[in-house]
């Protein structure tokens, strides 16, 4: 069964019981407007009541599992930027609070804010060409997503490294760090992720009870906002995010 496109670069498909939500903008590498971001979060908290699917798999179309952020449409007033921030968190509460498996199908680069979704996701499973890069730092903006929380979480000491220094973190460090669960080839991705939610969830299962205990608090998340908020709006204020986006354009049209 196949339900239709649900707007704002976002597609779903249910297959073999499981949603497949595929971010659709390769030509922008699946970049995110507020639109699609408000859109997935809406989608997630659809069917992550448990309901209709058995698990929720998130990916991307093309090389790119996203760029993140859609800089050619920065906000340019302070509730544009308020905004922007609001429905990165709002994404984060949604896979937080459903009763079903969420799985990140990180099919190539994933950057930025999208890199960040992932980290509240369940599982993490990528193929030889993800990557994860976190460039916010050099561009004058903040993390968020709880990524403050969510990143030192799940590697260590390494999510100083990886926000002040921003690598480009290949695959296989990827799996090193316990950023990624595992890897597989790219056409064995989004069935391997499929199949991952199917076997945490069989009959009479209480996958539900254990994804609370497991997940972190929303306390602890909301903390986290509040702090990456403060800091925005420190970067906001200072101009900073303004002057980096620009910066970025600037290189980006030196460099082709």
């Amino acid at each position: 069964m196949t339900a239709p496109a649900t707007g704002g670069h976002l597609d779903v498909d249910i297959r073999e019981g499981v949603a497949v939500l595929t971010l659709r903008r390769p030509e922008k590498l699946n970049a995110m407007d507020v639109a699609t971001r408000l859109r997935l979060a809406e989608v997630i908290r659809e069917l992550g009541v448990g309901e209709t699917v058995r698990g929720i798999v998130l990916t991307g179309e093309g090389r790119a599992f996203s760029a993140g952020e859609d800089l050619s449409a920065p906000p340019t007033t302070e509730a544009e930027f308020h905004e922007a921030f609001a429905s990165f968190h709002d994404i984060t509460r949604a896979i937080l609070e459903t009763r079903v498996p969420v799985i990140a199908a990180v099919n190539g680069i994933a950057v930025g804010g999208a890199s960040e979704i992932t980290l509240c996701c369940d599982a993490r499973i990528g193929t030889p060409a993800t990557v994860y890069y976190q460039p916010e730092n050099g561009r004058g903006i903040t993390i968020s997503n709880a990524s403050s929380f969510l990143l030192r979480r799940l590697v260590g000491n390494h999510a100083t490294h990886i926000v002040l220094g921003s690598p480009r973190v290949t695959a296989d460090e990827a799996l090193r760090i316990g950023l990624v669960d595992e890897l597989v080839e790219p056409d064995a991705l989004v069935d391997r992720a499929i199949q991952t939610v199917r076997a945490w969830t069989p009959d009479g299962n209480t996958t539900a009870l254990h994804l609370t205990l497991l997940r972190p608090l929303l306390e602890e998340i909301e903390a986290a906002f509040a702090r990456e908020d403060i800091a925005a709006q420190a970067s906001w204020d200072s101009g900073v995010l303004t002057a980096g986006i620009a910066g970025f354009w600037t290189t980006k049209e030196t460099t082709g």
